[in-house]
């Protein structure tokens, strides 16, 4: 068996499991791997501003493709940077890889320069952390962080190289090498025939699609199954896009932020929630009690310990929620029945209990923003968003129609999340329209990431809405009981930040908007200068500075801030 640098050997092992492109910061304790890169010359590489913003590109990347993204950074800070970018994807069940250079093994012990042990401080936020002191592991140790990646629940994994261990060879063979099988949890076939036992005997039943639902790719098996027994589908917020939500069966969402009201009505009337790759997130929730009522509820999730985490099912089913819908769906066919009072209940929730959209005040109220996106935008329009009352009203308001079309970073939360995340995704689909909503705060935490996009030639539109305060930290203060406003305005001179001109430094162009009128125009105008720059584009709308989202402690009792038609 031939004898090649063992970096080399690392670089055929990622090629071979489908990575193309990979973001990164070089530093002396990983150009071994670099040099690896550039002689094979064929995984495309893009110099990040800062690590954290490697691992959010790896992470929209994932998200689009469904394959492991990949962040790069050296020793020491490099990797530190990286932890919120593993927290965000261990959240949301996103496989990424991220790879980070070490001082050599004989140093570890004597407090090297930028010598930190980040497995451990990594442990609690990936699926696998470990460092490589052997050469002779390193492709085999890569086959399986890819596999641990994929299987069961996704999530990120981290690999530690010492720069001595990176210089070494090793013997091995691609040719005759290939990626590791990831096994599919297939559902006990009682349990199936179980939950098509409770679902038929419902008089209310409800498909819920969690983010496992887009992650498994049964949105397909996920529409034959309700359209076959005519249930309504609702999502989660991961699960926003697993079904068109212009479809007749789209049930809304449910919550007490993210949520519609027709979704919160439905599910209050609901008597049995079949949930598909759903966390029970505390924001989909509210008050359990309430949630709970006293409907039944089946819970699938291809994780054993998701279920019962919140609390316990009638009756749970351990699978891959692909194959566990396509063997309920063998079993349903025989089952086959028309709409009923039940569909039309829901249909008639969907079309009388709407939060309004078309104000025409000026400053612009947020919700005249999304009136305007799901206009102007199409289908195969991918979005991201991150966290904020711009997130929230985006999840009230905004639809989506494909699966990996409407990402959100829903559980950790990450400001600064949708710039990076827009450069991965547009990576990941090249002639695709990309945009991302965001805040004026979240919009500078990772801005520099911008200068990526523009080196690159990566062009996306950035929406954003100006209130010029930390929107959601202001609402809880004003409203949740603190009665407070404190340290959460960032407005300063005239207009705060002039975000044009940060967008002009970075060589990138942007737009103003102050009048509702003006936000179609603005938005053709992205679009053709996006084109015609290849490079990110901005549309600022500045919306009134103290508007709030609807929002509870209960599905059962939202606060409304707006007239509701």
């Amino acid at each position: 068996m031939p004898k090649i640098p063992v970096m080399q050997a690392v670089v055929e092992v990622l090629k071979s499991e489908g990575v193309d492109t990979v973001f990164g910061c070089p530093g002396a304790a990983i150009l071994p791997l670099y040099k690896a890169m550039e002689q094979d010359g064929s995984i495309e590489h893009l110099i990040v501003r800062h690590e954290e913003g490697a691992t959010h590109m790896a992470d929209g990347w994932s998200r689009t493709t469904g394959n492991v993204g990949v962040a790069i950074g050296t020793s020491g800070p490099a990797g530190t940077n990286m932890i919120t970018g593993l927290y965000t994807a261990q959240a949301d069940s996103v496989p990424i890889l991220c790879i980070t250079g070490q001082a050599a093994v004989s140093k570890l012990h004597q407090e090297a320069f930028q010598a930190v042990d980040i497995v451990s401080i990594a442990a609690p936020v990936t699926k696998w952390a470990v460092q490589v002191k052997e050469a002779a592991q390193m492709p085999w140790i890569f086959r399986e962080a890819f596999r641990i990646a994929r299987s069961g629940r996704p999530g990120p994994v981290l690999i530690d190289l010492p720069i001595d261990v990176q210089k070494q060879e090793i013997e091995w063979d691609s040719t005759i090498d290939e990626p590791l099988p990831v096994p599919k949890n297939a559902p006990s076939e009682a349990r199936v025939e179980r939950a098509l036992e409770m679902l038929l005997a419902a008089e209310r039943p409800l498909l819920l699609a969690g983010g496992g639902v887009i992650l498994g790719e049964a949105s397909a098996e996920l529409l034959e199954l309700a359209e076959l027994l005519q249930v309504p589908i609702q999502a989660t917020l991961m699960g926003k896009g697993a079904i068109d939500e212009d479809h007749p069966l789209y049930a809304g969402m449910t919550g007490i932020q993210t949520s519609q009201r027709y979704g919160n009505a439905s599910f209050l009337e609901s008597d049995l929630v079949l949930a598909l790759g759903a966390r029970f997130g505390d924001r989909h929730t509210g008050d359990l009690a309430t949630y709970r009522g006293d409907r039944k509820f089946i819970h699938v999730d291809v994780e054993p310990t998701q279920i019962g985490k919140v609390f316990g099912p009638d009756l749970g089913i351990v699978a891959d929620t692909r194959l566990f819908l396509q063997a309920l769906l063998e079993k349903a066919r025989a089952h086959a029945r028309p709409a009923g009072a039940w569909v039309e209940r829901c249909q008639e929730l969907k079309r009388t209990l709407l939060r309004r959209e078309d104000f025409d005040t000026v400053p612009v109220k947020a919700p005249r923003v999304f009136k305007e996106i799901n206009e102007f935008y199409g289908p195969d329009t991918y979005f991201v968003t991150a966290i904020g009352l711009y997130q929230i009203w985006s999840g009230q308001h905004q639809k989506a129609h494909k699966p990996r079309h409407y990402q959100v970073c829903g559980q950790a939360g990450p400001l600064g999340w949708e710039i990076p995340a827009a450069i991965g995704v547009k990576k990941a689909r090249p002639d695709a329209e990309v945009v991302g909503i965001v805040g004026d705060y979240s919009f500078q935490f990772l801005v520099e990431e911008l200068a990526v996009g523009a080196q690159y030639d990566v062009p996306f539109v950035l929406i954003m809405l100006n209130n010029e305060y930390l929107g959601l930290i202001r609402m809880a203060e004003d409203h949740g009981g603190y009665d407070m406003k404190y340290e959460v305005d960032i407005h300063y001179d005239t207009t705060g930040s002039d975000n044009v001109k940060i967008m002009e430094a970075y060589g990138c162009s942007g737009i103003r908007v102050a009048d509702p009128g003006e936000i179609r125009g603005s938005l053709e105008w992205a679009r053709k200068e996006a084109d015609r720059t290849r490079r990110p584009v901005l549309v600022e709308i500045m919306i009134e500075r103290e508007g709030n989202t609807a929002n509870g402690t209960s599905i059962a009792a939202m606060k409304e801030f707006e007239p509701v038609p």
